[in-house]
């Protein structure tokens, strides 16, 4: 019987057996895999494996053996009855020995006096050294030579731009604005008579014919140059065009006449908050004339004129509270790369404010030029679901009193914001005359003169009635400002920002910046960080709550007794959700519609949009917040605009209205510095200070830094 044969016989029977010569497959290495459940690494898990917080980490013990090398030293030369001093004060602050050190430091050994604190706007721009008291204004502007002024572009069109006929004659003032802007103006000025007969005020029943009458037969009076004591020094323009400067900023520039040869035309290279693109050809022109701006600033205003001697200062930059992270790091480079500063770091405007004017919780209101933001901070930092960003200011106030006065036939019909001397003059008027106190509302006559390059004084007299009032209440009713150009060019040169890694926009967003969109345009579209996606990877669109639903809870609370307010159904876009989850698309908007639709609102309904996203129904941090709302910016130096604003509130919100407080900063500080004021104290705190960004960091990050170094989340 034959036994059982291996398969191994088998096999070599069959010539497959396999037969090992010792030779590997391959020569790559071979690595074994890691066992997934026990294994562990401390890889950028340490602060020491952090460029930034070691770099840190290391100042901080240098400083602290530093001290402790001087305080051996003084130990070492006392004389040895002394009492030596505690160790406790090795760990003394630097701040805190700075308070402690007797007579107060000046010129150049004060604290700050290294640091350079920047709040640039619209219009202005506030700079000045942390250890000075108040900053230097100087127009966001610069001039360059050009084919032609800014007045004599587009075919010489005025602004406000004014209705023709078909034979290009003009048309009667009441016509020249079209129907809407009448209209709306005729319902304005009867909701005021409404109104001031309720409060029991005098009104005039032919008021209005009584000013256009006057306007229309009162000739200007003209006054010889040499009899004028508040004559206007103009820039002066070399003859030869090839000894003109090249550009003029500030004051300068806006004194440049019109008529000027060679011609220089005015760029505004910020507008409404962001980029102006519209002027530009080319973004590095744009970057470079922010750059040369504040450069000519620091120069002239500082008196720091060799630019090698700028890395010994550092920089503090104060940022919107809802900016674009292009905005920021493109800033960064400016400052380190271009202006060589030592070490630069930002700070929000909210926050700023809160510091200048010493609040720790705070609704803070920024009326600036051509941006109101809104923003609610608590012990210290901005919430971000209640930023808002309304694209409308104090420039649109001066555009709107100028169009309500041509319509009531001012005297001086030619004028044009275009043109330097007029858009002056149309700023001097608004700041003189213009009020929210309905006591001050009769026809009044006043008088102004206007000094324009190479032409006699010419002194106008003219009345006034309600425009002085309509025109800044405007904010409450903002669809009676022009806001047709806001949107031009847009995104025109420059991107929104894109993730690396995922690819989608990450500009910073607001659930309340959002819902005030949302009341603009309720049809929206929404991004991917909602519920459901698409097919394509995006969220599909959903519906959004419209504005008056964000406060019905408080309303319903308010109504309802305290013992019949049970809990209420839990409704589909208010399921809670795990932090850093959001739960609607109420939350985050697409980007592109950010872009498309203008934020512009109501005043009174913004601030109450972002206290209802800042409390997020808590009725004690509402309260906070309605008994804190600080409203700082030049927009808002209208008198009685606080009264005003405080009252609209209260008539919003009845249940609030003994905790409603419009506040203005405390020690009589001026509302347009306080921001630059908050960025001066920042700039002086040292140790305790950890947001500078150091050249040596920055040149091997870039802006990458920005994650580690800004105080809010980046």
């Amino acid at each position: 019987m034959v036994g059982k044969r291996s398969g191994k016989a088998l096999l070599r029977e069959e010539g497959l057996e396999r037969t090992d010569n010792n030779m590997d497959l391959t020569t790559w290495p071979q690595i074994n895999p890691i066992n997934q459940k026990n294994y562990y690494t401390d890889y950028l898990k340490r602060d020491d494996q952090i460029l930034p917080l070691r770099l840190l980490q290391e100042e901080r013990r240098n400083r602290m053996t530093a001290k402790a090398r001087d305080r051996d030293r003084e130990l070492a030369q006392a004389n040895p009855n002394e009492v030596p001093p505690s160790g406790a004060d090795l760990d003394m602050d630097d701040d805190a020995g700075m308070e402690d050190a007797g007579e107060p430091l000046t010129g150049q050994d004060a604290l700050g006096s290294k640091v350079i604190v920047i709040h640039p706007g619209s219009q202005n721009l506030r700079i000045g050294l942390a250890s000075d008291a108040l900053p230097k204004t100087v127009p966001m502007v610069i001039a360059r030579k050009w084919q032609m002024s800014e007045s004599e572009e587009d075919g010489g069109e005025p602004s406000p731009k004014r209705r023709r006929t078909d034979d290009g004659s003009q048309m009667e003032p009441e016509e020249m604005f079209g129907e809407e802007f009448a209209g709306q103006y005729n319902r304005m000025c009867a909701d005021l008579k409404i109104r001031m007969r309720s409060n029991k005020r005098r009104v005039l029943p032919n008021s209005k014919e009584l000013i256009v009458n006057y306007n229309k037969r009162t000739p200007p009076e003209t006054i010889s140059e040499h009899n004028d004591p508040f004559r206007v020094d103009w820039t002066e323009i070399p003859a030869d065009p090839n000894k003109a400067p090249g550009f003029l900023t500030g004051k300068e520039a806006l004194r440049i006449p019109d008529k000027s040869i060679p011609r220089y035309k005015l760029f505004w290279p910020l507008r409404y908050g962001w980029y102006n693109e519209s002027e530009y050809c080319e973004k590095k022109d744009l970057y470079n004339d922010i750059a040369t701006i504040v450069e000519e600033a620091i120069k002239t205003q500082l008196n720091l004129r060799r630019k090698r001697d700028w890395v010994q200062y550092g920089c503090v930059f104060i940022v919107p509270d809802l900016y674009e992270r292009h905005y920021v790091s493109q800033t960064l480079e400016m400052l380190m790369r271009d202006l060589g500063f030592g070490k630069v770091c930002f700070i929000q405007e909210s926050l700023a404010a809160t510091c200048g004017a010493g609040y720790t919780t705070a609704c803070v209101v920024d009326v600036g030029a051509q941006k109101t933001s809104i923003c609610c901070v608590e012990e210290g930092m901005c919430i971000e679901n209640s930023r808002i960003n309304l694209k409308c200011g104090g420039a649109d106030v001066t555009e709107t009193f100028i169009r309500m006065m041509l319509y009531d036939h001012f005297p001086y019909a030619d004028i044009n914001l275009k043109r330097r001397y007029d858009f002056l003059l149309a700023e001097e008027l608004k700041s003189k005359f213009c009020t929210m106190n309905e006591g001050e509302i009769s026809p009044q006559l006043f008088d102004f003169h206007l000094r324009a390059s190479g032409q006699d004084t010419r002194k106008y007299t003219f009345k006034t009635y309600d425009e002085v009032l309509l025109a800044p209440q405007g904010y409450y009713q903002p669809t009676i400002f022009d806001n047709s150009r806001k949107l031009k060019s847009r995104r025109k040169l420059i991107d929104r920002s894109y993730d690396l890694y995922e690819g989608g926009p990450n500009d910073p967003v607001s659930s309340a910046q959002s819902a005030v969109i949302s009341l603009i345009s309720p049809i929206v579209s929404f991004n991917s960080q909602t519920n459901g996606e698409t097919s394509n990877g995006h969220t599909a669109p959903a519906p959004i709550k419209s504005a008056p639903n964000l406060f019905q809870k408080i309303n319903d609370s308010e109504r309802a007794p305290a013992s019949t307010v049970g809990s209420p159904a839990p409704d589909d876009d208010d399921t809670p959700v795990p932090m850093g989850e959001t739960n609607t698309a109420t939350e985050v908007l697409a980007t592109s519609v950010r872009d498309d639709v203008l934020p512009v609102i109501a005043l009174d309904t913004a601030i109450l949009t972002s206290i209802s996203h800042g409390a997020r129904l808590d009725e004690r941090k509402t309260r906070d917040f309605f008994s804190s709302v600080m409203v700082v910016g030049g927009g808002a130096q209208i008198p009685g605009f606080y009264m005003f604003l405080e009252e609209r509130l209260k008539e919003l919100r009845p249940g609030f209205a003994k905790d409603i407080v419009i506040g203005t900063p405390p020690r009589e500080l001026d509302p347009q510095g306080v921001i630059w004021k908050g960025g001066n104290v920042f700039g002086k705190l040292r140790g305790t200070n950890d947001s500078w960004i150091g050249k040596m960091e920055y040149d091997r990050l870039g802006a990458r830094l920005l994650v580690y170094k800004c105080m809010w989340a980046w």
